[in-house]
């Protein structure tokens, strides 16, 4: 595969203010300290992270007997944050604890300020 094409697939990500759309479990990591990752290319020519799971160079594409599985084992094989492992409950949760707490509009901590309005 040719690094202008790789390079056109890396752009091509369905990222959107900082969510995965695509992904129906997938946290939003927008006001978090988790800051989305582009797509890259690992050693072996593959690129991870761009939400199509299938590149030109992948083992998977280009699977025979003579393939060993452990080639695809290590952190160059996953993403930081476009991995499926986010849409568990618990990688979610992890998420939503690492954003800044939305303060309730018009509040001030000794003051209410709704106090007789209704």
């Amino acid at each position: 595969m040719d690094k202008e094409k790789q390079q056109n697939d890396i752009e091509d990500v369905p990222f959107i203010d900082e969510t995965m759309p695509h992904q129906i479990s997938a946290p939003s990591f927008k006001g978090s300290n988790i800051k989305m990752k582009p797509p890259f290319v690992n050693s072996h020519g593959v690129v991870i992270g761009d939400s199509k799971y299938s590149s030109e160079n992948s083992p998977l594409n280009n699977w025979s007997d003579d393939v060993d599985p452990a080639i695809m084992a290590g952190d160059e094989w996953v993403h930081p944050t476009n991995d499926i492992g986010w849409n568990t409950a618990e990688n979610r949760e992890l998420v939503e604890k690492s954003k800044n707490p939305q303060g309730v509009p018009f509040m001030h901590p000794d003051k209410d300020v709704g106090y007789g309005s209704d």
